[in-house]
């Protein structure tokens, strides 16, 4: 009998992501084969490379699961950042968007989808 609260738990956790909203004030931007960790990794690369500042990451869900990049020059929490989550559709493991906040600076879109 023990198994089956195992069986609840892991149920609950995958309809919980099945159904994820596109997060308040982010644009879809694009969804990766990649993990989550990895996407947000590529784009923080990106962006410190072309800004030659720092870029700021945030771990919104533990063990890297879900990751906020922030554009170069914005700082947490409302500054504008990349939202890199688990996505909710079986074709893809990473969901992608952008949220503005301060400025976007010269970070976008184009450096995130080489990411994806």
């Amino acid at each position: 009998m023990k198994p089956l609260p195992i069986l609840v738990v892991t149920v609950a956790v995958v309809s919980g992501c099945a159904n994820q909203p596109v997060p308040p004030s982010a644009q879809t931007v694009g969804q990766s084969q990649q993990p989550p960790a990895v996407v947000a990794q590529c784009i923080a690369q990106k962006w410190a490379n072309r800004s030659q500042q720092t870029v700021v990451s945030q771990v919104v869900i533990a063990n890297n699961q879900a990751m906020d990049v922030y554009v170069p020059g914005q700082q947490p929490p409302n500054g504008a950042a990349a939202l890199v989550r688990p996505a909710w559709a079986a074709d893809s493991k990473t969901w992608v968007g952008m949220r503005t906040g301060g400025g976007t600076g010269s970070a976008g879109a184009g450096d995130i989808n080489a990411c994806l």
